[in-house]
């Protein structure tokens, strides 16, 4: 199991609630949550095997940006 960590735009529950189902589907996804008292929004991952660039491009494809922590 790895710990992905993202900067996003989600700014309000209604956007998590969009990229919700997206996010679920991923192959590999265990669990996820969005820090919305976070001012970078923080969206932290929890999966095995998954690419940070499948969940940017998730993401991105939703209407949101979203860019890997280190």
């Amino acid at each position: 199991m790895e710990i992905l960590v993202f900067k996003t735009n989600l700014r309000y529950r209604k956007n998590i609630h969009q990229v919700s189902q997206r996010l679920d589907q991923l192959q590999g996804m265990i669990r996820w949550n969005v820090d919305m008292h976070d001012k970078d929004r923080i969206l932290r991952i929890e999966a095995s095997n998954l690419s940070p660039r499948v969940v940017e491009h998730t993401l991105s494809h939703a209407g949101y940006a979203c860019e890997e922590l280190e």
